[in-house]
């Protein structure tokens, strides 16, 4: 059972990642840290959890601890995912890893000296829809590739949240635009070439509130936007000349939407239906993580996400911030 440590009581810990640990068959919660020492007593409580830290230091230095989650604000989590590999711990740090991709090196040289496993935390490359989509595509059962289409929004002007404070790492790309391109890579094992893009902020906050961009992959182009300030919204499409993949639900599955994707035909005549019912994506990011630390031989759709692809996406998201400010195509 690798016994895992919590680094803060950010909502996404409390909400998805602890429950997962506590339901997965290969891991426990030994320790949960935070800054307010009465907060981490109160959330151990609540799920049972041994030990109780009031700084993340005391949390590394555990001997109870083997690998710990990190939901810090963004702009921390470089620092941490570093910290917490020179105390040899196992690292699962939520996205994005980095604010750019650049910085990522430092976290794969931690990785490497450290010899300790390091991954950002995409839970949707857990979730068999995306290998379902990976696999359509592969086959031909769309044909060739020609179009993704994505969009991923939600409404959040709260000036006190992380999401629109600079400084935190806030902003429609770091938090959600990492999805779309994550996603679109994962499902075609493609690189993009050049990005074209719009990008907007704030006057308040300095925040990207909205960003769209036209990502030429070579053989198919992709479309999208994001955004922090319109109607909530995600869904991705995937279009060929045999036909288009529909994702219903693509980043949060089971909670926006149910997990379904759809195939279409060319003539819009037959739709095929694929349905995931019950999966908890986060689950099996957690079971599979603790698999590779075990060195065991991890199965299909238990692929570790690599620092190396994380540094890969984290190009295009910065290609995109360039794009939006020069007003022209820029080289990924």
């Amino acid at each position: 059972m690798l016994r895992w440590g919590i680094l803060s009581t950010a909502k996404i810990g409390i909400e998805h990642l602890i429950p997962a640990i506590l339901n997965s068959e290969n891991g426990v919660v030994s320790a949960i840290a935070s800054r307010d020492t009465d907060r981490a007593r109160k959330v151990a409580k609540r799920f049972a959890i041994p030990q109780a830290f009031g700084s993340y230091d005391e949390l590394l230095a555990s001997d109870q601890v083997d690998a710990v989650y990190i939901p810090l604000l963004t702009s921390q989590h470089v620092e941490w995912s570093i910290r917490a590999a020179d105390a040899g711990k196992h690292v699962l740090c939520e996205k994005p890893i980095a604010l750019k991709a650049d910085e990522i090196d430092g976290i794969i040289d931690a990785r490497d000296r450290n010899n300790v496993v390091l991954s950002e935390a995409f839970m949707v490359t857990f979730h068999p829809q995306w290998h379902k989509v990976r696999s359509l595509i592969a086959e031909g059962a769309i044909g060739t590739l020609q179009h993704v289409q994505a969009a991923f929004t939600y409404n959040n002007t709260d000036p006190n949240n992380m999401r629109n404070i600079v400084e935190f790492g806030g902003g429609a790309l770091p938090d959600i635009g990492v999805y779309p391109t994550v996603t679109t890579r994962f499902s075609t094992g493609a690189e993009p070439q050049r990005v074209s893009a719009r990008v907007g902020r704030d006057p308040k906050f300095g925040t990207d509130i909205y960003a769209s961009w036209r990502a030429d992959f070579g053989t198919f182009e992709m479309t999208a936007y994001v955004a922090t300030q319109l109607a909530l919204r995600q869904e991705i499409s995937f279009h060929g000349e045999k036909g288009w993949i529909n994702v219903a639900a693509p980043f949060n599955a089971g909670l926006y939407d149910a997990d379904v994707i759809t195939l279409h035909d060319k003539d819009h005549a037959q739709a095929q239906h694929f349905r995931f019912a019950g999966v908890n994506q986060y689950q099996n990011q957690v079971e599979a993580f603790a698999k590779a630390v075990a060195g065991e031989k991890l199965k299909e759709g238990e692929e570790i996400f690599s620092l190396e692809n994380s540094k890969l996406n984290q190009k295009l998201i910065d290609a995109i911030y360039r794009a939006g400010e020069s007003d022209d195509w820029e080289t990924v």
